[in-house]
């Protein structure tokens, strides 16, 4: 632990007036001045506000100091770590590990861990950082080896929790409480990839074909309803055929080819006949006048008797 501001003021103030007692000539009182300014350096100790201090006297455990100032016996008492309660956290890799079902993927991940036992940070093991750190990689890999590969991509969630559990159950002899821990990223190899990308691909192309063969079902369904109200009125029938027909020639310019098939079904024939000449009869109408002759397609009207 670091020398605190405090105690070396207490120092530097009892340093000179001992060396101000002994140049006046009063040794005594100035050599008792610097033994307490030696003491005082000694035994006042600080501890920041997220430091606890373990304290030993005589080799066997006496106290948890801190956070603030506090006093030790010098030579006798010794303060054997310094522990940091804030939030820590600690990265850990499991590489080439084989899943259940023999995949071998590169697993990133990071524990967040609190020490909530100073005393059992500190003498119940060597290096709480170090040993934690190695806890979390090896309940890692038996997480890895335990689950299939799907669900380590897929229920990341639950395999963060699962794998907390784990981990606090080795630590909490420690003084150890793990927060939470996060698998970063999850590396599979390159060939496996473009093989998982290629079956997504197809089951996608396979929902595809599936919706279309769906859609294609109802439009017969559709057709097939159709089919059995126009096989029952012919003239509802013939009304869809000449609206089939309007739509197809509205458009100036237009060319619309229909099958033979269709026009005998429809009646097609006939009304495309009608309408043809009621277009000719149209264009021609201008151009008879008063005293012209009537063409072969003028109808002549009957005179009342």
């Amino acid at each position: 632990m670091t020398p605190n501001p405090i105690s070396l003021a207490i120092v530097f103030v009892l340093a000179g007036l001992g060396v101000l007692a002994i140049l006046g000539e009063l040794i005594a009182v100035g050599a008792v001045l610097i033994a307490l300014a030696v003491i005082v350096f000694a035994a006042l100790k600080m501890a920041q506000q997220w430091e606890q201090a373990i304290v030993l006297r005589a080799g066997r455990f006496l106290a948890v100091k801190g956070p603030g100032l506090f006093a030790i016996v010098p030579i006798l008492d010794s303060i054997a770590a310094v522990i940091d309660t804030r939030v820590r956290t600690t990265q850990f890799i499991a590489e080439q590990t084989l899943t259940k079902d023999t995949v071998p993927v590169d697993v990133d991940a990071i524990i967040f861990w609190i020490v909530t036992d100073p005393k059992r940070a500190a003498l119940e093991v060597v290096n709480y950082g170090e040993a934690i750190a190695w806890a979390a990689q090896t309940s890692l890999r038996e997480m890895i080896g335990a689950a299939d590969l799907a669900m380590l991509l897929s229920k990341r969630k639950a395999m963060d929790e699962e794998l907390r559990n784990t981990i606090d159950a080795k630590t909490v002899n420690w003084g150890i409480e793990v927060k939470s821990v996060e698998i970063r990223d999850v590396k599979i190899p390159v060939a496996l990839q473009d093989a998982m990308s290629r079956e997504a691909q197809a089951e996608r192309e396979r929902h595809a074909r599936v919706i279309l063969g769906a859609a294609e079902a109802e439009i017969a369904h559709s057709f097939a309803e159709a089919a059995r109200a126009y096989a029952g009125n012919p003239v509802a029938l013939h009304l869809r055929g000449m609206n089939m027909l309007y739509e197809s020639v509205k458009e100036r310019g237009s060319t619309i080819i229909v099958p033979s098939s269709a026009i005998d079904s429809m009646n097609l024939g006939g009304v495309a006949g009608l309408t043809a000449l009621a277009q000719t009869r149209k264009d021609a109408a201008p151009e008879e006048g008063p005293g012209s002759t009537p063409g072969p397609w003028s109808q002549s009207t009957p005179s009342a008797p």
